[in-house]
């Protein structure tokens, strides 16, 4: 086009999911397969109710904030950081490199790789080594569960820690981090409730940087049904407290499964887990044959990550193996 410069290429996504992609690949209607790729509780919240203001009106402002309250209990959050609700962590991510001026971000590899997407999209260079004007800690890490300190980020004037994962194990959380100048923490709920479809995830720290993250997006970025059913999530600790029990035992079930057939655990969450297989690609096959989506990766010819299957599916992974 005359008088506009190069559109920059985006970096490579690689994601799980995309089962549209897998059955075209490897036959069978997409109902029948069994979406082990991601890191998502396969028995998700029960939503409840849904009233027809809900879907019929704008958010609304007071359901927002019953949300943003329910987030400061449920997570701990220090008094001092501001919360800011968002139609999911990848929104937030996308986001966050346009807080300050480009320069390094430190990013330590592998790990999920919509971060160093987001940085290069605005123009930041990635270092796998610091010091740097920004660094994101994923914690635990994806793929390999891998937790931080605070210690690790100490060294930036921006940082990003993305605990998506983290409510699996809250007592690991870094989110007294928050309370420091530059550090913004993400919350995922998509992942430990089951409900990513819901599209919602939260920032929470630094106030001047959460209000600049909120002007950025307008508002009623959240939908009433998300306001609602995060705000009903949010306050289940019952709930919480029970799945975080049968997530681990379903963890300890699949290691012991995956085991069992040569395969070696080397990481994960309770929520995913990952293993070195002698080829991942033959495994990932082998598993896709019986309609059965797993996660391998572009960068090792031996690493499977899969995730937790439903009750009712474990005999059919079992069979499949």
């Amino acid at each position: 086009m005359t008088g506009t410069s190069e559109l920059k290429p985006l970096p490579k996504r690689d994601h799980g999911g995309n089962l549209s992609a897998a059955a075209a690949q490897y036959g069978g209607a997409l109902d029948q397969w069994m979406d082990l790729s991601t890191g998502i509780n396969p028995t998700p919240y029960p939503v409840g109710t849904i009233t027809a203001a809900d879907w019929g009106a704008l958010p609304d402002d007071a359901a927002r904030q019953d949300l943003i309250e329910a987030a400061r209990d449920f997570w701990s959050v220090p008094a001092s950081a501001a919360i800011l609700p968002a139609p999911g962590a990848s929104a937030l991510i996308a986001a966050i490199p346009a807080l300050a001026e480009p320069r390094w971000v430190e990013i330590t590899t592998p790990t999920y790789n919509e971060h160093a997407a987001a940085f290069t999209n605005h123009n930041w260079q990635i270092t796998a080594r610091g010091p740097a004007e920004a660094r994101v800690l994923v914690h635990p890490n994806n793929p390999d569960g891998r937790l931080w300190s605070a210690h690790d980020a100490a060294f930036s004037p921006l940082v990003i820690i993305d605990e998506s994962f983290c409510d699996v194990c809250p007592d690991q959380s870094l989110i007294e981090m928050a309370r420091r100048p530059g550090v913004i923490v993400l919350k995922s709920f998509g992942k430990f409730w089951g409900l990513a479809g819901l599209r919602l995830g939260f920032a929470i720290g630094d106030p001047a940087l959460i209000e600049e993250l909120g002007r950025m997006q307008g508002p009623w970025a959240v939908s009433g049904p998300g306001l609602r059913i995060g705000t009903r999530a949010l306050r289940d600790k019952t709930w919480a407290n029970e799945t975080r029990r049968s997530l681990h035992a379903a963890a300890q079930r699949l290691d012991q499964l995956m085991t069992a057939h040569k395969a070696d655990l080397v990481g994960g969450t309770d929520l995913f887990r990952l293993y070195e297989v002698d080829n991942a690609e033959d495994w990932q096959k082998r598993l896709a044959h019986s309609q059965i989506w797993s996660r391998i990766f572009p960068y090792s010819k031996t690493l499977l990550r899969l995730g937790l299957p439903a009750d009712q599916d474990w005999e059919r992974l079992e069979n499949a193996l």
